[in-house]
């Protein structure tokens, strides 16, 4: 089951809705970084256990907002490039690459694309629901690189500006208080009933109000738009909130460090582009 809820393009707080959000009603199978959210609490599946990671280009980035030293992190730049790998053989038409290496546990996971050096959002969906890796990523690069709404579907000549990051999410948490979460630290998904008395959804993952610079409140507001409501948000109202918070694992890789990491590793199609074979991950 999809759920859109990372990064945002630059807006105002209002009273009414920022282009491209959109409803998000428990029936639909995805959502994406519209803030969108179609699951229910109880499908919000955890990972199993922590796998070593592959070594990772010293300007990749990687972040966690697990609680420090809870255990080690199963992100890697290994799942970056193969998200970049997949990407690369779809738009070029090559047979797509075989299973990798990495963990092949189940997490709920997220795709995003960002691309240019502002870093502009491309394409963000992603699961609430636990999904093997390796068939996880493969869905969601795809999905994410194509199906976002917000976006037309990205082309051979963008991905030398792309970046692509993978969030592994982790500890969900109910929580009584709709301001018992802390900015940077969780993501936070809410449900809530709307003026036309449906029920809806909304999500952001755990930087998004950081780089926003965004508060508890306006974070709030935002993914109540985001979700479709358009009545006045008052205190009470915001007081009626379900909200689950929760952790991630999050690493980076620009397509520059994608192609040096394979090179790195002597990964040449023979054709002139520094794509993996395919027997690399036999």
């Amino acid at each position: 089951m999809a759920a859109g809820c990372c990064g945002v393009k630059k807006q105002k707080l209002s009273s009414s809705p920022p282009s491209g959000s959109g409803g998000g009603g428990g029936a639909s199978s995805s959502s994406h970084c519209s803030g969108e959210s179609q699951c229910r609490a109880g499908e919000l599946g955890l990972g199993g256990a922590a796998a070593a990671t592959a070594p990772s280009p010293s300007s990749s980035s990687a972040a966690s907002s697990s609680s420090p030293g809870s255990r080690k992190m199963v992100v890697s730049a290994e799942m970056c490039c193969f998200c970049f790998d997949v990407l690369y053989c779809h738009l070029y038409g090559y047979q797509q690459p075989r299973t990798p290496r990495f963990t092949n546990e189940p997490y709920p996971l997220f795709v995003t694309w960002k691309i240019g050096r502002d870093k502009r959002l491309r394409g963000c969906i992603g699961t609430f629901s636990a999904m093997n890796l390796h068939s996880g990523l493969r869905e969601y690069t795809l999905t994410s690189a194509l199906k976002d709404s917000r976006f037309p579907p990205m082309t051979r000549d963008e991905l030398p500006r792309l970046f692509c990051s993978v969030s592994l999410l982790t500890n969900f948490e109910d929580v009584c208080d709709y301001l018992d979460w802390e900015v940077g630290v969780h993501g936070i998904r809410i449900e809530f009933i709307n003026e036309k008395g449906s029920k809806r959804t909304a999500t952001y993952l755990p930087e998004v109000a950081k780089e926003q610079g965004w508060d508890h409140i306006q974070t709030i507001d935002s993914l109540l738009r985001k979700g479709g409501y358009k009545a006045p948000i008052t205190n009470e109202f915001r007081k009626t909130i379900k909200l689950t918070r929760y952790r991630s694992e999050k690493m980076t890789l620009s397509y520059a460090e994608y192609l040096a990491h394979r090179q790195h590793h002597h990964f040449q199609n023979g054709i002139g582009h520094p794509l993996p074979p395919y027997n690399h991950y036999s």
